[in-house]
């Protein structure tokens, strides 16, 4: 006679925890800027880092949020995007905001 145990799903092994494979950065930068876009409802104006993680990546988007006349008084953002191995936005925050001709001060 047999036994008519369950089917028990496989334990994660370190040999069968394969990651994903990562998607190039240039694919990751133009993912996080479009769909961190599609979200805001705005065309992002760069991407200004991006970092690879364990998990995917990190990027932070710059973002105009108020258009104002003079161009230098417009009000930027930037965002910190955080993508999965295959590019998908998994979240985002604001970083800070800033004048668009204000320069980096004690950042």
């Amino acid at each position: 006679m047999t036994s008519t145990e369950p089917d028990t799903p496989p334990t994660r092994t370190p040999e069968n925890t394969e990651r994903p494979p990562r998607v190039p950065v240039a694919q990751a930068m133009r993912g996080a800027a479009r769909q961190l876009g599609e979200l805001l409802g705005t065309a992002p104006e760069a991407v200004s880092a991006m970092q690879p993680t364990p998990d995917g990546w990190v990027a932070d988007v710059e973002v105009v949020e108020l258009e104002r006349v003079p161009e230098t008084m417009t009000i930027m953002a930037t965002y910190r995007v955080i993508l999965d191995a295959q590019g998908q936005l998994l979240g985002y925050e604001r970083q800070h905001r800033y004048a668009r001709g204000q320069l980096d001060r004690g950042r």
